[in-house]
């Protein structure tokens, strides 16, 4: 399977997080700039959204993340996501919200 680029960039941020205290911390407190700053392009963000970063380093603790309820309106299905739901099955543990790709793009 072929790594997206959003993929190669969410990895690369969370190892420099892991190796790099200061950074960490910056990426906690700004994550845009951070973000900026490691990978020397800017974020496109869509108007009204945020990027929020949560310490989730802690194996003691047990995290869940509450994703947006999906809008089917303004869902995007690929090739093989709309020959699952003509079958009847949609996998929407695989959804990620176009607005989430776009910004790394």
């Amino acid at each position: 399977m072929e790594i997206t680029k959003t993929q190669e960039v969410l990895q690369k941020i969370i190892t420099k997080a892991w190796e790099d205290e200061a950074f960490k911390k910056e990426l906690i407190e700004n994550p845009v700039n951070a973000i900026e700053e490691l990978t020397g392009e800017k974020i496109n963000l869509p108007e009204g959204k945020t990027i929020v970063v949560k310490d989730q380093t802690d194996a003691s603790v047990v995290f869940i993340n509450l994703p947006t309820e999906p809008s089917l309106e303004s869902m995007e299905l690929n090739e093989e996501q709309l020959e699952a739901v003509a079958g009847g099955y949609f996998p929407w543990g695989s959804f990620i919200p176009k607005e989430i790709i776009d910004f790394f793009i």
